[in-house]
């Protein structure tokens, strides 16, 4: 079971496979790994001391980040990310991202934001497409249409709560649907980053 993998000079941890999306572009269709990781499929979910047992075996502070991300969507696994996420702020200054789908909210049922303040440095939420229609059908989430408000409003409710808050797109679309998306970050008032297909 691999609970964490490097890229490049980031340490990453695969909390989950469950996702409620089934995007067209997902890196999950080209193979079993990333980075140093051969496989991150996994058998069963770690637990959040599981977690904390392979962090405590890492040198942290060799990272320029450590980042929740791996085959899932890592708010499948709220409350192993917080318990290891207190770790983290409790054994080591280096900055804590999140990679979300931004639909936390809708997987767990309640406002997942406020759980996150003090624990989480950055959150990268998957904006990907320009309006609701175009995200269905690109993403396809079991939540239906409305996941893309859902996901917006969870890109507000972080703002004021995380220090840095990017919107991302996958250049999987054209390069119209990117410049909307741009104004859309700009008008929340996030960052916005362009991320590469890896096909």
């Amino acid at each position: 079971m691999t609970i964490l993998y490097t890229l490049g000079d980031k340490l990453y941890i695969n909390v989950t496979n469950r996702c409620p999306c089934s995007c067209k572009f997902c890196i999950r269709y080209n193979g079993s790994g990333v980075g140093d990781a051969e496989n991150l499929w996994l058998t069963q979910e770690p637990t959040a001391q599981e977690v904390i047992e392979a962090l405590s075996k890492e040198d942290l502070s060799r990272y320029r980040q450590i980042v929740y991300c791996g085959y899932g969507e890592p708010l499948c696994a709220l409350d192993t990310v917080l318990q290891s996420a207190h770790y983290l702020k409790e054994h080591t200054s280096t900055p804590v991202r999140i990679n979300t789908n931004g639909m936390g909210d809708l997987i767990n049922g309640r406002p997942v934001v406020p759980l996150l303040k003090g624990l989480v440095d950055s959150i990268s939420i998957s904006l990907n497409a320009p309006d609701a229609d175009s995200f269905y059908e690109l993403c396809r989430p079991s939540f239906g249409r409305r996941a893309y408000e859902a996901m917006l409003d969870f890109t507000r409710a972080c703002k004021p709560v995380i220090p840095q808050v990017i919107v991302s797109v996958v250049d999987y679309i054209d390069a119209q649907s990117i410049a909307r998306c741009r104004e859309i970050a700009e008008d929340l008032g996030v960052e916005f980053r362009v991320r590469e297909w890896e096909h």
